[in-house]
Order: C-alpha cells, then structure tokens, then sequence
C-alpha cells in the first residue's frame, strides 16, 4: 500500500499530537511493509502568520492531491478580536468545504480501562460504543444570510435541503449494517421546519434499509439519554449543530475528549482529526492526549486504505497501553502516575510491535 497524506499539524497542541500519530503510521507501515508518503502544511493560525491565510494556496493544492489528510488542531485566543473571515476556524471551515466531506464520523467508545475516569458507574457503561453521523457542510454553520448588524443584534439562518440530509443519512443507515443495526436521528421536529424536513426524508431513506432499527429522538431527549443510558444508543445521525454538540457530550463515556477521534468522509479526499481543540494553555508542556489523533491514523488507515486488520491493530494498541495503566494528565486519577504525549506514544507503539509480533509468532506455529 502506498498512500499520499497531507499532515496539518495547526495550532497549539496539534504538532504534538501529530508527531505521535505520524509516529504510529510509520510503525504499521514498518511492520506490514507499507509505504506512507507524508507532507506537511500550514493551516488555521500558522497559516495566517506564514502566509496571511488561514488556508493558504499551496496547503489546499497539497490536500486536494492526496489520497487522505490529516489534521491536529486549529484555533488561538490571540485571532479572537478579527472577523470569523479571518480566524483561524474559518481555514479549517474552508478546507471541509473544498474537500467535500459532507458526513463526519466520531465515535466514543467506553474504554475498559477507563470506566473509574468516566462520571458514570460502570454498569451504565456496560457495552457503551456509539458512533456519531454529523452533517457537516449545511445547517446553520453556513446557512446564508447571516450577519451582526450592530453591537444589539446578530442572526445565522438554519436550512438543509432534502439531498443534503438524505446523502449523510445513507451514511448513518450503512454504517449501522456493520455494527449493532440500530439508527436514532435526532432533531426538534416539534418546533423547527428544517427538523421536520430532516425527519421525513431520514424516514424516507430507512425504507432502503429494511434490518436497521430506526428511532427519531428530540435533541434534548437524545442529551439526557447520553447522559443517563448511553448503551442504549448504537449510530447517531445529527445535523451540523445537534452533532457537534452531542459528540463533545458522549466524550463523558470515554473518560476525555482527548481520546476521541473523527473522521470526514464522501467528498473528494477524507479528513481525520481528533475531536479535541488546539488547547493552547498546555501547548508545549508535553501534557496533551495523542490518542485522538492516533485513533484518527486508526480511522485513516480503515477507511481511506482500507488497511482494516492494520486499522484494527492499532486500536487495539491503545486498548492495551491504557489496560496496562498508560495515562496523560487527563485521564490520571488522583495520585496516578502521569506519561508525556510522548510516552504515552511509546506505549502504544511498543503495544503495537507486541500485538504484532504475538499474531505473527502464532499463524507461523
């Protein structure tokens, strides 16, 4: 396998965390004899103090190139006082647009090992593994007219389309065939009219999907069951807004947001980025989760290669590092020992040598 990815490490503690996930790709492509060809661009803040742009040319030619890019993380509270045209976010907004992904997959998944650092007690976590389908180039993040006219008033404009909803609803209902075939959309039908168009088209698209067990849940009613009974969900299909807020919830089920990855799919080329943000507070400090990003290389690896017993692996090597104590600052409990982004890299890496090198001793008996 020979694979073309653009790296944008971004802003605050993205290098970080995609030095470790480089890491772990250039490992499974040792071990499996695969040849990953990386660049590395500029994006978000780094990309306005290097070039003026939070998006410049050359990054965006790069990534419209690849076979698959991956992101670290974009924002810095010195870019708040501009126009949203001339932060950071907007390259990152920008870049999901010329890329095309319309359907943003992130799981959170409870990790064994992690269950103590969750708020929930463990037999409510008890078989615990959503997926999150997110809308992401409609709704209200990019719905015109929008404005702030004066210091008094501001307004965004809310509206999908029918193909909008029903391409990311095909998303959700496929992936459900390979997981536990169960989809819960999630709007407020009861007051908005682009919900009520987004719950008859996703009725009108389960009719291709015969074995997925469809359930349509208000948004307020699908935020108590995630934070009451999160096993009781398995895919869950949201617009823009409802997604970006609900998969920053279900990160209570994996014990931190700095384990969840993301995955941007159905355009011209995929885009995998942790979930996390650029956390510019501990940026440096060695105190920042690769996990997320590295699970993201996981997802890479699945989706974009179709590497799924590499893909597999990995994940599984975080399953064992964590297993065997490994824990960042954000995940340790009182008195814990605490590893570096890098030393949390190593366990996974060394997790990963063994698995392998386990699988590889036991097909040679």
């Amino acid at each position: 396998m020979a694979l073309n990815i653009v790296l944008l490490p971004g802003d605050g503690i993205g290098p970080e965390v995609t030095a470790e996930a480089v890491r772990l790709l250039k490992s499974v492509g040792g071990l499996f004899g695969h040849a990953f060809q990386m660049s590395t661009h500029a994006i978000g803040g780094e990309g306005l103090e290097r070039f003026g742009q939070s998006l410049p040319d050359e990054t965006l030619t790069a990534c419209l190139a690849a076979d698959a890019v991956l992101l670290g993380a974009v924002g810095h509270p010195r870019y708040e006082s501009r126009q949203p045209s001339e932060r950071p976010e907007a390259g990152l907004l920008a870049l999901r647009q010329a890329l095309g992904g319309f359907a943003n997959l992130r799981p959170a998944i409870c990790h064994p090992a992690l269950v103590d650092r969750t708020p929930f007690r463990a037999e409510r976590l008890q078989g615990a593994d959503i997926l999150i389908v997110r809308e992401l180039l409609g709704g209200i993040y990019f719905g015109e007219p929008r404005g702030y006219p004066s210091p008094d008033v501001a307004f965004n404009t809310l509206i999908y389309s029918k193909p909008e909803v029903e391409r990311v609803a095909r998303v959700a209902f496929e992936m459900a065939m390979g997981r536990r075939r169960r989809v819960a959309s999630i709007d407020k039908a009861n007051v908005l009219e682009t919900s009520r168009l987004w719950r008859t088209t996703v009725t009108e698209v389960a009719r291709d999907f015969p074995d997925i067990a469809l359930e349509h849940v208000y948004i307020d009613t699908c935020a108590m069951r995630l934070a009451t009974t999160p096993a009781s969900f398995d895919v869950i299909l949201a617009d823009n807004l409802f997604g970006d807020i609900l998969s920053d919830q279900a990160a209570s089920i994996s014990g931190s947001l700095g384990v969840l990855p993301s995955a941007t799919i159905g355009g011209r080329v995929d885009l995998y980025e942790p979930v996390h943000g650029s956390a510019p507070d501990i940026a440096g400090r060695g105190w920042a989760n690769p996990i997320g990003a590295i699970a993201s290389a996981a997802m890479l690896l699945r989706l974009s290669a179709r590497l799924t017993h590499e893909a597999d692996l990995l994940e599984q090597a975080i399953e064992v590092a964590l297993a065997s104590g490994a824990r960042t600052r954000d995940l340790a409990g009182p008195g814990d020992p605490t590893l570096s982004t890098r030393e949390m890299g190593d366990a996974i890496e060394h997790a990963l040598v063994e698995l392998h090198d386990h699988r590889h001793t036991y097909h040679a008996v």
